[in-house]
């Protein structure tokens, strides 16, 4: 999966919203990519996509969708047709 067409996820790890959204996805099997707003201009560009808003997590969508601190809902609609087939591991099951 290239890069446009993975999830663009602009946060920071101090952040619960972020974090939350990284724990969302990786729960869903949404492929994304993390850009962390503790680079100066990293920020700049989250907040350029945000419409000048300065929250995060800005989550921007392969269809260019821009999410700025999105909630469960929302991530589930935007996402919804992302989310890739979850792996079956061939070793043997827990009972």
């Amino acid at each position: 999966m290239t890069g446009q067409q993975r999830v663009q996820l602009y946060g920071a790890d101090w952040c619960d919203d972020t974090r939350s959204v990284i724990t969302w996805m990786n729960r869903h099997h949404v492929p994304f990519t993390g850009h962390d707003t503790t680079d100066d201009q990293v920020r700049a560009r989250a907040v350029e996509l945000a419409g000048g808003r300065t929250d995060i997590p800005v989550v921007v969508t392969p269809n260019g969708t821009v999410l700025v601190e999105p909630t469960v809902a929302e991530l589930a609609g935007a996402l919804a047709g992302l989310r890739q087939p979850r792996r079956r591991s061939t070793g043997s099951r827990c009972r």
